[in-house]
């Protein structure tokens, strides 16, 4: 496609409105690109940073702008959730309407499920088909199903991170809460921490396909892969990383050529990429619909929606669940609250961090671009779904009552537009949909799951914007450990206290580990 001149006119124009309207996200993404790009927060960082900044909004952010038309106005909605809900304001719309449902909430019952994404929803799922004695889960969610980050991310069943982006991240942390080993120990240490991380989202990834199927969920799932941009100093590193992956028996991290990059993605690159062979595409508030609609064919599973969780008490018989709707007691609560975990439990406030993430979509986008597979560049993800194409890039901390917050930088999306254009040459596109979420963080950037009090509390979090990698397999381990229905001891380990407790993080010092 011929590039379009711009004339400096609108070049002008355009650089001085986007710059007039820069808004908080915009300067929270400025301070995560500053210390990644350029090597911290300091003056003469910032220096470089507003000089980059000033060339992109007159002069790179304007020629991508010729090609690109936003919608007036955009829609704040994200792509997966332009479809109706079928589950908006359950059950009490269609009890207004006559329809069956529960009436009000229930005054007491086995286990509470706060939360009803990717990690709720499966564990209603999995609650339905192995509880056999009539114990009740119930199911509380704030907004919508699949209103959260589940319904705003790039669509992808990703496998986790891979083996060594594990090991070498989990030695830093080491190096922090366990300085009484050495160096060859701590790094033994996460070495089995991410062997045991790597097997648990592979299954998970595995039993994502095989529920697909044997379900026939609507979700259009496909396991195309997932290439990921490695430039000429990380040739090395990944390398060491393909090979040390399959040293373990983890084949899925493999290392592709920029000619088998182009067949694959339709991204031109210089050099080998990472390929996550079986990381899918999907829909995902589908796959969550899809569970709770399997879910409530048991009677055992209820759903209240638009009932937030006010308060958590916990008493001598177990946990008081405080609702608007009412109070609920129970013998289990589990948080699949991710990054508004916070909220309920301000203890985990440092623990669980809020980092804001977006996208965009619209018609269009790269004419080569090959659909369902996972795409990502140095600095933007994208992906091509039907007729629309979704990009996108974030990663910085919201305070922790901003978890949720939909606000996205115009600046950013403007960024990875013009980062695509590198990777795909250039495009014409109908920006329709711009959004944000967030995802839970944690400090060494692994998830928690397992009790929070050594009881019957519970919570699945920090999954670091890879929650299709870890929840429905966490779910699952936690479904069977407070149903205590666990015909498969290896499976239940999927999960292990010595890794995965929330101690390893709240109280590390007295963690108990391998």
């Amino acid at each position: 496609m011929r590039r379009k001149h711009v004339s400096f006119g609108r070049r002008l124009a355009f650089g001085v409105r986007l710059l007039a309207g820069l808004r908080k996200p915009d300067i929270q993404a400025a301070g995560v690109y500053v210390r990644a790009r350029f090597g911290g927060h300091n003056p003469l960082s910032w220096l470089r940073f507003s000089c980059w900044a000033l060339r992109q909004a007159f002069v790179v952010m304007p020629a991508v702008a010729a090609g690109v038309d936003v919608a007036r106005p955009v829609s704040r909605t994200p792509m997966w959730l332009d479809d109706a809900n079928p589950w908006a304001d359950y059950p009490w719309s269609r009890l207004a309407a006559n329809s069956t449902g529960d009436s009000e909430l229930p005054s007491e019952v086995d286990t509470v499920v706060i939360g009803a994404g990717f990690t709720g929803a499966a564990a209603a799922y999995h609650w339905a088909k192995l509880a056999t004695d009539g114990r009740r889960l119930i199911v509380l969610e704030k907004d919508d199903p699949a209103s959260g980050s589940s319904g705003r991310n790039e669509g992808l069943v990703v496998m986790g991170r891979y083996f060594a982006m594990v090991r070498d991240r989990m030695v830093e942390r080491l190096r922090v809460v366990r300085d009484e080993l050495g160096e060859s120990e701590r790094r033994a240490l996460a070495e089995k921490f991410s062997d045991v991380y790597c097997r648990a989202a592979y299954r998970n990834a595995d039993l994502i396909e095989q529920t697909v199927r044997d379900e026939g969920f609507d979700c259009d799932y496909a396991r195309a892969g997932w290439v990921q941009a490695r430039g000429a100093s990380e040739q090395e590193s990944l390398v060491e990383s393909v090979e040390s992956a399959a040293a373990r028996g983890h084949g899925d991290w493999t290392s592709i050529s920029p000619a088998e990059v182009l067949e694959r993605s339709g991204m031109r690159v210089e050099h080998n990429a990472g390929f996550s062979l079986a990381a899918a595409s999907w829909h995902p508030a589908k796959w969550v619909w899809s569970l709770i609609d399997a879910a409530l064919q048991n009677n055992c599973v209820s759903l209240f929606t638009r009932t937030p969780v006010a308060q958590i008490e916990s008493f001598a018989g177990g946990y008081r669940v405080t609702t608007p709707r009412g109070v609920v007691e129970c013998r289990h609560v589990l948080l699949a609250t991710e990054s508004y975990s916070p909220q309920l439990e301000p203890r985990l406030h440092d623990a669980i961090l809020p980092m804001q993430e977006q996208a965009a979509s619209g018609l269009g986008g790269p004419p080569t671009m090959a659909p369902h597979v996972g795409i990502s560049g140095a600095w933007f993800f994208a992906g091509r779904y039907g007729e629309r194409v979704l990009f996108g890039s974030g990663g910085s901390r919201v305070r922790d009552k901003e978890a949720g917050r939909n606000w996205p930088s115009r600046f950013l999306s403007w960024f990875v537009a013009g980062e695509m254009q590198s990777a795909f040459g250039q495009y014409e596109l109908q920006m329709t949909n711009e959004w944000s979420g967030t995802v839970g963080y944690t400090p060494d950037e692994y998830p928690i799951v397992g009790s929070l009090d050594d009881a019957g509390k519970y919570i699945i979090a920090g999954m670091c914007g890879s929650g299709s990698g870890v929840s429905f397999n966490a779910a699952r381990c936690l479904v069977e450990r407070i149903l205590n229905h666990v015909a498969d001891r290896d499976a239940d380990d999927d999960y292990p206290s010595d890794y995965f407790s929330p101690t390893r993080l709240l109280d590390p010092a007295n963690h108990t580990w391998p």
